[in-house]
């Protein structure tokens, strides 16, 4: 990224996050979408701070989101040649916790959906005990106007993308001091 960079969201996005805007506090997800993507330096700071790692400057991420303790969702650019709606989407949580939610924008868009948010896509083998997801209409619609032949449960998305990208945690672990 550089400083001058577009931070507007692809369209799906942007139309996911204006549902998702509407939904906090009400469906127990804990997931606070931003207007825009984090800029290059913010990008680069958070990361910095979060690695303990001043030689690192998160250029692989394009944040968009945080849930309630300061844990970021975010794109993570590792797919050489692709669009931004083909990379995956990933949580790199203040406590550590990290995790591939799913493989792609349309996954992510049917993950939200199904009523998780990045955070409980990557603690979903831990889900706070009284916390059940709710399906939402309003953002089905969304991932169905945008990605209509990529309907899955949360479930299956979470499966694949943890198939898909198994050295997620490894790769950020190296990058921390």
């Amino acid at each position: 990224m550089t400083a001058n960079e577009d931070r507007q969201f692809p369209d799906a996005l942007a139309a996911a996050m204006a549902v998702r805007i509407e939904c906090i506090g009400e469906d127990g997800v804990d997931f606070e979408p931003y207007e825009y993507f984090l800029s290059a330096d913010e990008t680069t700071d958070w990361f910095r701070a979060w690695t303990g790692n001043t030689e690192v400057n998160g250029a692989e991420f394009r944040v968009f989101g945080q849930d309630g303790t300061g844990g970021y969702a975010a794109f993570w650019l590792v797919r050489p040649g692709r669009g931004l709606a083909q990379q995956p989407i990933v949580f790199l949580g203040s406590e550590g916790e990290t995790g591939v939610v799913a493989s792609n924008l349309a996954a992510f868009l049917w993950l939200l959906a199904d009523g998780f948010g990045p955070w409980e896509a990557a603690t979903s083998d831990e889900p706070e005990p009284d916390w059940a997801p709710q399906v939402n209409r309003d953002l089905a619609a969304v991932a169905e106007r945008f990605a209509p032949g990529h309907r899955a449960s949360a479930a299956a998305i979470i499966a694949q993308a943890a198939h898909e990208f198994p050295d997620f945690e490894d790769t950020i672990e190296k990058h921390c001091r």
